[in-house]
């Protein structure tokens, strides 16, 4: 199995420093900003090479994709052509695909917005197929999103949009809120999942909340998953969108990341 961290959960904190500390927690790579300004491919690949490390995935901005607005969806769309393109330059065979964050609930209909994700998806898939690179649905929960909260739910969607280059990002964290059991949601999903996100019901470390991780690794190991499994913890503190939470905080994180991955590889061995 191979282990990753999503970096936005460090805030503004270089890629530099951050690859320092996975490679001395022992990561096999990261999931990055899909922030299109932030880095240049060849200079990112450069950094992570010189640590061991790899961009196992990218994590996308909160562009709408759904969103009845014509112009909004294109804009969209022309944001995933060009991710993809990063995604290529910087070695990544993953990226993450989601709607508007902290949109809850349609603007027209459940129904009309969710046909423009289906369409939407597929001329981004069509690119993706094109590059030989996986695009991954990511699953969150109700107060996140509108469209997509099960894994149920994602796997319809997936085989509604029908492109091999189209898969699913369930997450822990979410499904803690969505699932009724983690284990079986997995299972439902099965060759469909292609990225898988791990932290524990409070959102921190794995361990620190009630989450059920040895279920959750032999259910991943059931269905013979070979992908990569991402930490996205974030400090302890009120709202949930942003990293920064007060003094102290981004120690809190490189804590709980080393938690994480020491947990995961003991959990692993004895599936």
């Amino acid at each position: 199995m191979k282990y990753g961290v999503c970096n936005w959960i460090f805030g503004d904190e270089s890629l530099a420093e951050t690859a320092a500390r996975l490679a001395g927690f022992g990561y096999d790579g990261l999931e990055l900003k899909g922030d299109l300004e932030l880095y240049d491919p060849a200079q990112a690949k450069a950094i992570l090479d010189d640590h061991g490390l790899a961009v196992l995935s990218l994590t996308p901005e909160d562009v709408d994709l759904p969103h009845p607005d014509a112009e909004v969806r294109a804009k969209a769309v022309d944001y995933y052509l060009r991710l993809l393109d990063f995604a290529a330059a910087v070695g990544a065979p993953m990226v993450g695909c989601h709607g508007a964050v902290r949109r809850i609930r349609p603007v027209t209909t459940y129904e009309q917005e969710y046909v423009n994700y289906v369409v939407g998806v597929q001329r981004i898939a069509a690119r993706a197929q094109e590059l030989s690179l996986r695009l991954a649905i990511e699953i969150l929960n109700r107060y996140e999103s509108h469209l997509l909260n099960t894994s149920e739910e994602a796997v319809r969607f997936v085989e509604e949009v029908g492109a091999r280059s189209v898969g699913l990002l369930l997450d822990a964290y979410h499904m803690n809120i969505e699932e009724a059991d983690l284990s079986s949601a997995i299972r439902a999903a099965g060759e469909y999942l292609v990225l898988f996100h791990a932290a524990d019901s409070n959102r921190q470390a794995v361990g620190r909340g009630h989450t059920d991780f040895q279920s959750v690794m032999r259910a991943l190991k059931d269905i013979e998953y070979d992908g990569a499994i991402i930490i996205e913890c974030t400090a302890s503190g009120p709202d949930p969108f942003t990293p920064v939470k007060g003094q102290g905080w981004r120690e809190e994180v490189a804590g709980y990341v080393a938690e994480s991955i020491s947990m995961l590889r003991e959990l692993e061995a004895r599936v």
